[in-house]
């Protein structure tokens, strides 16, 4: 095992849960990019769209229709600049989603010079996901990016040195920059069952593939594989 300095995740109780709490559908760490290659209109547009893509009808509905589930967000870029944007959260109704929402499009920036990090980021999120409050039927990382890593180990190590069973790892990659991140996305940074990768033509197209790709991670793993 390599250690690699990544501070722990600060644990807060979990939003409206309980004690009694039962099994949900879903853990969902989602993680933005807040590297150097993103400027501040497109991080609003990374933050608004999510916000907006949770917000949907028809992603509230599967929310709904799931049970419910847990979900953190976080930014990431260089090697120790990863920041929770939300504590974790059960999103069981739409009071809940809102707020979710509310959250992360109210979120400052916390960085913006730093560079490409995939594999810290990704070792970070699953530190995360194993202190999550609740056991839920799936685990899922939910990585947006622009840019392939350029700092630090790749995210093959991290497979390797942090506990990734059962989790599963999808992409939503924003087209443009060079080399091709949707490759690099598709051959490297997707793990496990059911992992797919989503691409986003440019930031004005973040909303629509981030609902896209909610819809099929919280619709379970039958309707991730489909085309």
């Amino acid at each position: 095992m390599i250690f690699i300095g990544i501070l722990p995740a600060l644990m807060l109780p979990i939003h409206g849960a309980t004690a009694a709490q039962p099994l949900c559908a879903l853990s969902l760490v989602l993680a933005l990019d807040v590297s150097s290659s993103v400027d501040r209109d497109e991080f609003d547009l990374q933050t608004s769209g999510l916000a907006r893509a949770l917000r949907d009808p028809e992603v509230r509905r599967s929310i709904i229709a799931a049970g419910g589930i847990q979900a953190t967000a976080m930014e990431w870029s260089g090697r120790y600049q990863q920041v929770d944007i939300t504590s974790w959260t059960l999103l069981g109704g739409d009071a809940d989603i809102f707020d979710f929402a509310d959250r992360i499009e109210g979120h400052q920036r916390t960085h913006e010079e730093f560079p490409t990090a995939l594999g810290y980021a990704l070792g970070y999120a699953a530190t995360r996901l194993n202190k999550a409050p609740l056991d839920c039927a799936r685990s899922v990382i939910d990585v947006a990016g622009d840019g392939i890593n350029n700092e630090g180990f790749e995210p093959a190590l991290a497979y390797r040195n942090f506990d990734f069973s059962e989790v599963t790892v999808n992409g939503l990659v924003i087209r443009g920059t060079d080399p091709d991140p949707v490759a690099y996305y598709e051959n490297e940074v997707i793990y496990g069952p059911g992992a797919f990768v989503v691409v986003a033509e440019n930031f004005d197209d973040y909303e629509a593939a981030m609902k896209r790709k909610l819809l099929r991670e919280i619709n379970g793993a039958n309707l991730a594989r489909a085309d």
